[in-house]
Parts: C-alpha cells; structure tokens; sequence
C-alpha cells in the first residue's frame, strides 16, 4: 500500500470511530431522541375518542420514553408497552415511569419495529413519536397494521414538507439526510391507500424542536468544540451537527414534524 493510501485509510477510520463516538456523546441523556413535546402529545391523544377503559397501547421506538409517560397518565387502567432496541432507552424510561409512580401502567420490551414480537389484533392503539422514519411511513403504517384490533388507532410523527415551493437550500439538505420526506398531502395520501381513514393532523410548534431537543444538542456541540478544538477532523463533523438546527432556523416554515392520528377502516 501507498504511503498516500494507507493516510487516506488512516483519516477515514479516524473520521468513522470520531463520528460515532460524538454521535453518542451529542445524544446521550437526552430528554428526547427527536422533536416533541407533552401538549402536543396530549393534543394527538384527545382525537382517539372511543378507546375502552383499559386500553391496550403499544409505542414503537420509544426512546428515553417522554411520550410514553405523558400517554401513560392518559389512559386510566390501561397500560402502554414501550419497544426499543436500546436498552439505554428502556432503562431511562423505567426510572421515569418509577419516578412517575407509573410503573405499574408501563411495560419495556427489547425489540424491533420491523418485527413486532405480537400477535394480531393485540393493540387498541400505536404509538409512535419521531421514529417511524426508520422504517418509513408507508412500511410502518402497512406493516404494523395488523398488530392492531379493528378499528384500532394509530398516532405517529413525521418529518413532512409544509409547503410546496421548497428553497434549495433544504431541498438539498433533506435530499441527503431523509429523501424520503414527502408533503402532508403526500402522506395523507399513503395513509389512505394504507387502509387508515384520517381523525387529524397537525404541525408540532417551533419549540418542539427546540426545548428539549436542539437545544440540549448545541449546548454539547458548544462544549464538544471545547474538547476537540485541536482535531479538525472533530470540528468538522460538530459544524455539520450543527447545520441540522441553524437549517431549522431559517426554514421552519417550510417543513416540520407533522402528528398523524388515524384508524383502521375495518
């Protein structure tokens, strides 16, 4: 191997190990893994009307659980199981279901939401804050359809566009980091085909992205840079952490996580 070469390697497993490990440090103990927050979470849940006293609820890709607490307190004698493959996630999550004198109502399970660990027709809803992007929302909607009794519900936020004349600059961004984000038309649309018939939708507010999640995120970037102020190769992938929030900034009117509630049609 070139000398030349075997720097080129050196540099890109620098870089790779670099990227993760600032990647844990940026989200570690993290309120939440996405944007969200409480009213909007009590907000989706009011337009599920007729759900029994005790309902059966399951919240795929949970994360650290913000929105599985809020939805616990909602549910009366009912209880939600919250699945995620970090067990991080879920344990963070039990200390606060504990915390909230709510863990008899909540149920962590270890698994995957391209492969629900359940029979059909086990939930009177699913829930799904900021992570159905993993799977994609057509997928996710198709898929995990059938682990719902009918007529059940399902409630999910998405990243969506809010306008049609989108600038480039986002444009290009979204192109690289989620091509697959589409307008609410779009997914109204997919949901529809899905089998699911429309209860609402709405777009998070600004602070949803900001209180607890960007937020926290630049607060680390800043001390990270602190840290790393002598690697440039460190520097240059927090100045790219960073682009995601300052994007969000100037261009907040052009897209945004958008909650879907909906319900089987049979």
């Amino acid at each position: 191997m070139r000398y030349t070469e075997k720097m080129d390697e050196n540099y890109k497993s620098h870089r790779s190990v670099l990227q993760q490990n600032i990647r844990e440090q940026l989200h570690t103990d993290n309120l939440r893994e996405g944007p969200g927050d409480a009213g909007s979470t009590r907000r989706a849940f009011s337009l599920l009307t007729d759900l029994p006293p005790d309902p059966n609820i399951l919240d795929i890709g949970c994360g650290p659980g913000m929105q599985t607490v809020e939805v616990a307190q909602l549910i009366g004698n009912g209880r939600i199981t919250a699945l995620d493959l970090k067990s991080a996630f879920l344990e963070e999550l039990s200390r606060r279901a504990k915390s909230a004198d709510l863990d008899d109502k909540v149920v962590t399970v270890q698994g995957s939401m391209f492969d629900l660990p359940y029979p059909p027709n086990s939930f009177d809803a699913i829930w799904c804050e900021g992570a159905i992007f993993i799977i994609g929302f057509e997928k996710g909607l198709n898929e995990w359809a059938a682990a719902l009794k009918p007529r059940g519900y399902l409630a999910a936020t998405h990243l969506s566009w809010l306008k049609t004349n989108i600038p480039d600059e986002p444009k290009r961004y979204w192109a690289k980091a989620y091509p697959a984000i589409t307008s609410v038309e779009q997914n109204l649309e997919i949901a529809n085909r899905a089998g699911y018939e429309q209860l609402g939708h709405f777009t998070l507010p600004p602070s949803a992205w900001w209180t607890d999640y960007y937020t926290p995120i630049e607060r680390k970037i800043a001390e990270l840079k602190g840290k790393y102020a002598d690697d440039p190769v460190a520097m240059s992938i927090l100045e790219r952490s960073h682009q995601e929030s300052d994007l969000y900034r100037m261009y907040a009117d052009c897209y945004g996580y958008v909650f879907y509630v909906m319900r089987k049609k049979t």
